[in-house]
C-alpha cells in the first residue's frame, strides 16, 4: 500500500474525481457557516466545508479501493498546497488554497485533515480511547481551528476548540456507529474498552444495543461528556462575538445529543435532534454567547 504523498503517473479521470455521499449541511450536527458569521467571512467558511465534504466523501467511498482513496486524496493535498500545474479535477483543493492564501491562514488544518482520511483508507479499527483521540485531532480539531484561525482569535482557544470538535467526531461515531460497520467495516469504539466488556463488533450489526454494548457506548458518552468540560469556556474566550454565539451554540447542540445518545439506541435509528430542540440549542446558545463573553 502506498500511503505516501507522491500520486501515480495516471491521475483519476477528472469528471470523476469526487465521490459525493448525498450528505450536506443540513447532516451534520452543527450549523455550517450560518447568518451568524460574519458576510466577509462565510463565503471563505463554505469553501472550507465543502472541501473537506469532498475529501471527506473519498476517503468514505465503497466503490473506490484504499489506493484509489489515497491517490486522490494526495491530488487533493497537492492542490491545496498550491500545485497549480496538478490533473483537472481537484478545483475544490485549488479554491480553498485560494481562500487561505487571502484569508492568511495555514494549509496545516486542510493537509490534517486529508492525513486523517488517508488513515480511514486503512485502519479500521482502534485499539484505546487515545488511539482514538490521536486520529480525532486530526479529522474534526482543524475545522475548530480553521474556524479560530479565519476570525483572528487567539490560538490559546485551541485547547477548548478541540475538546469540543473531538467530543462532537465521537457523538457522529456513536450516531452511525452500524453504518460505520455495514458499509465500511469501520469501528469506532476502543478495542480495549469492548474487549473489557466481552462485546465483538458484530454487536454492532443487531437490531438493538445488547447490555454489554450499551457499557462501551456509555463509556464514550462519559468520555465525552469529559471533552465538553473543557470545552464549555470556548465562548467566553473568543474575541468575536458572532463566533463565540456560533460556538456557544454548538457546544448545546453537543450536550443535548449526549444526553439523548445515553438513553436512546443508536442501532435503532440515528439519534439526533428534533428541529424544536435544535432550535431551542440555537436560540438559548446565541443568546449564552453573547452575553457571556468578558
Amino acid at each position: 500500500m502506498n500511503l505516501s504523498n507522491a500520486p501515480s503517473k495516471s491521475p483519476p479521470d477528472p469528471t470523476n474525481v469526487e465521490a459525493p455521499s448525498g450528505k450536506d449541511a443540513d447532516y451534520e450536527n452543527f450549523p455550517v457557516g450560518s447568518f451568524l458569521l460574519p458576510a466577509r467571512l462565510r463565503p471563505h467558511i463554505h469553501c472550507f466545508y465543502a472541501f473537506a465534504r469532498a475529501i471527506d466523501d473519498v476517503a468514505d467511498s465503497n466503490t473506490l479501493s484504499a489506493d484509489e482513496k489515497i491517490e486522490r486524496l494526495n491530488y487533493f493535498a497537492k492542490a491545496v498546497s498550491g500545485d497549480a500545474a496538478g490533473p483537472a479535477g481537484y478545483e475544490k483543493g485549488q479554491a480553498m488554497h485560494a481562500s487561505l492564501a487571502a484569508t492568511g491562514v495555514t494549509t496545516q488544518h486542510c493537509l490534517d485533515l486529508i492525513d486523517a482520511f488517508k488513515q480511514d483508507c486503512v485502519q479500521t479499527r482502534y485499539t484505546s480511547w487515545d488511539d482514538l483521540m490521536h486520529y480525532c485531532i486530526r479529522s474534526a480539531a482543524p475545522v475548530g481551528r480553521y474556524l479560530l484561525d479565519v476570525h483572528g482569535c487567539d490560538p490559546k482557544g485551541y485547547v477548548q476548540s478541540d475538546a469540543l470538535c473531538n467530543a462532537l467526531q465521537v457523538i457522529n461515531h456513536l450516531q452511525d456507529c452500524q453504518d460505520d460497520y455495514r458499509t465500511l467495516d469501520r469501528v469506532y469504539l476502543p478495542g480495549d474498552w469492548m474487549a473489557e466488556e466481552g462485546v465483538t463488533v458484530e454487536a454492532l450489526d443487531g437490531s438493538e444495543v445488547r447490555p454489554e454494548l450499551r457499557r462501551v457506548l456509555d463509556r464514550c458518552i462519559a468520555a465525552s461528556i469529559e471533552l465538553m468540560v473543557t470545552a464549555r469556556p470556548l465562548a467566553a474566550r473568543l474575541s468575536d462575538r458572532r463566533l463565540a454565539m456560533e460556538s456557544a451554540i454548538i457546544v448545546r447542540i453537543a450536550d443535548a445529543l449526549l444526553v439523548k445518545l445515553a438513553v436512546e439506541d443508536p442501532l435503532a435509528g440515528r439519534v439526533a435532534l428534533a428541529k424544536p430542540a435544535y432550535l431551542s440549542c440555537a436560540v438559548r446558545g446565541a443568546f449564552m454567547g453573547m452575553i457571556g463573553r468578558p
